[in-house]
């Protein structure tokens, strides 16, 4: 999501800021800012996960689990299921079907792999 924040902006400051001393300093501002958002995110975090209540710290463990449920049996249960019917020759009925790219946008986003992190790598903002 940043990512499609700022290449609009990216390309503004291309378009409009000629000098390249202060085009530099815009887009430091700019990524500075974002870090402060997502630090400021990574702290809510924090304390969502050590509260005490259930509904707000179980949300993000909750998800997990239901998204692992989730691949676990669109990849292993609901084919090894269909192989063994088959094996013995049984029908099934239609075997529940998840919206798979749903659930992988989902996934990847809890996980970090979004495109975050290789956006970071690649303006050198890791270590």
């Amino acid at each position: 999501m940043i990512d499609k924040f700022i290449e609009p902006v990216s390309k503004i400051l291309d378009k409009f800021v000629a000098d390249k001393d202060l085009k530099a300093k815009l887009q430091h501002e700019l990524n500075t800012e974002l870090h402060k958002a997502n630090m400021a995110q990574i702290e809510l975090n924090k304390v969502e996960a050590g509260h005490r209540s259930i509904f707000v710290a179980g949300w993000r463990p909750f998800l997990g689990w239901a998204l692992s449920f989730a691949m676990a049996w669109h990849y292993v249960l609901a084919p090894l299921i269909l192989f063994i019917a088959a094996f013995f020759g049984k029908t099934l009925p239609t075997l529940p079907q998840f919206d798979m790219a749903s659930l992988m946008t989902v996934l990847m986003g809890m996980l970090g792999l979004g495109g975050l992190r290789t956006y970071e790598k690649a303006k050198g903002l890791t270590k």
